[in-house]
């Protein structure tokens, strides 16, 4: 049987079962890991860099994602609010971003290779004078390869 034919007894089956509560599951457990790039956020309380219960959950699901796949870099950027001073704003987005860092490593990716920096509050207001919200976090880009 060849790939077309396959694909086309996959597409019958899941138009069949359109009408069941299992098919989100079933989407769900079919889809592969591709081995693209994966970004999570990391978010704070005001003015802390401890990496909660919830945040080392959540890397470490994204840590999970990336098995099977060639891991080449680890982007980490820390990030803070517009308010308050904006020293304090990028130091305080600087321990953001080493924390996480400290956790993915924790997670058995102390080898890799990691890229870290700190924006501080640079982008958290927009054009139009507007904070932006939820500026307490870290973004970690995991890039992945297929191997």
């Amino acid at each position: 049987m060849n790939t077309i034919s396959k694909l086309t007894i996959v597409g019958a089956a899941a138009l069949m079962l359109s009408g069941c509560g299992t098919l989100s599951s079933f989407r769900r457990a079919a889809v592969p890991n591709v081995c693209q790039d994966l970004t999570v956020s990391i978010y704070f309380k005001r003015d802390s860099a401890v990496v909660t219960r919830e945040a080392q959950a959540v890397l470490k699901g994204a840590g999970d994602m990336t098995r099977g796949c060639v891991l080449g870099q680890v982007d980490v950027t820390g990030l803070a609010d517009a308010v308050g001073d904006p020293d304090a704003n990028l130091a305080l987005s600087k321990k953001r971003a080493d924390a996480v860092r400290n956790a993915v490593a924790r997670l058995g990716f102390s080898t890799v290779n990691f890229s870290v920096g700190a924006v501080g509050e640079q982008g958290a207001v927009t054009a139009a004078g507007d904070a932006r919200p939820l500026r307490r976090r870290t973004d970690v880009t995991f890039h992945l390869s297929r191997p």
